[in-house]
C-alpha cells in the first residue's frame, strides 16, 4: 500500500491507539480487522495537530516515543489572525464546500460582511472561520451571505459569559457550559442531522459523540 496517510487532530488519540499506530510506523504493516495476514505499506504518513505535543508527551498525554517518529519534519502554520490576506481565497475554498454538502449556490459574501471578518482576530482559525461561513449559508435564502447573518455568529464567538439554557433551567456559564450550549445549539439548527452538525462545529463525528457523552446530551433521531 502506497501513497499519503493524513491523520489529523493527532492529539486527540487515546493511548492505546497511539501504541498500535507507534507499532506501524515502526514495522510499515498492519492487519485489517478480523484479518491474520500482514499487509506491507509504504505510505507517506503527515500528522496534524492543533495541540502542543511536546507539552502533552511531559504530561503523559502522548507517547515521547511517537512524537519523535512524527516529528521528523514539521511545518507550523501561522494563525488565520496572522495572514488575514488569505482570508479572501480561504473563504472561496470553504464556501464551494459549503455549497456542495448544504446544496446550496452561495456566490459571494455582502462586502460589509467580508470587511466584519477580515477585522475579526479568529482564536479557533480556519474551524472557526469554517463554523461561521457554514452555519451563515444555512440561513442564506440567495446566493450571498449578508453582513446581518455574520455579524451575530462572529458576536456570539465572542461572548464568553452566556449562560446556558436547557429545558428551562440555567446552567452556570463558563467553558464547559458555553461549548455544550453551542453544541446544542448547532444540533438544533441542523435538526439534529449529525452530519451537518459536525461541519457546523467544525469537529468530526467520533470528536461530536464524545462531547454529546461527556455533556449527558441524549441522542436524538435526524429529522
Amino acid at each position: 500500500m502506497n501513497g499519503t496517510i493524513l491523520l489529523d487532530e493527532i492529539g486527540e488519540i487515546p493511548m492505546e491507539v497511539q501504541t498500535k499506530l507507534l507499532r506501524f510506523l515502526q514495522q510499515k504493516e498492519f492487519q485489517r480487522v478480523g484479518s491474520e495476514r500482514s499487509i506491507h505499506s509504504n505510505a507517506r504518513v503527515i500528522a496534524a495537530t492543533n495541540r502542543d505535543l511536546a507539552a502533552m508527551v511531559k504530561e503523559g498525554k502522548f507517547r515521547e516515543d511517537l512524537f519523535y517518529r512524527l516529528n521528523v519534519a514539521s511545518i507550523k502554520v501561522p494563525p488565520l489572525r496572522e495572514r488575514k490576506d488569505d482570508i479572501p481565497l480561504i473563504i472561496e475554498y470553504i464556501l464551494k464546500k459549503v455549497n456542495k454538502d448544504l446544496e446550496k449556490k452561495i456566490e459571494q459574501i455582502e462586502k460589509k460582511a467580508l470587511e466584519r471578518m477580515m477585522e475579526y482576530s479568529w482564536p479557533g482559525n480556519i474551524r472557526e472561520l469554517e463554523n461561521v461561513l457554514t452555519r451563515a449559508a444555512m440561513y442564506a435564502q440567495g446566493t450571498v451571505i449578508l453582513d446581518s447573518a455574520v455579524a451575530p455568529l462572529i458576536e456570539d464567538t465572542r461572548s464568553k459569559d452566556i449562560p446556558a439554557r436547557m429545558n428551562g433551567n440555567i446552567e452556570r456559564s463558563g467553558p464547559v457550559s458555553s461549548e455544550k450550549e453551542k453544541i446544542l445549539r448547532v444540533l438544533e439548527e441542523t435538526r439534529w442531522h449529525y452530519g451537518n452538525a459536525c461541519k457546523a462545529l467544525g469537529m468530526s463525528r467520533p470528536t461530536l459523540n464524545k462531547k454529546m457523552e461527556q455533556y449527558k446530551i441524549p441522542r436524538k433521531s435526524e429529522s
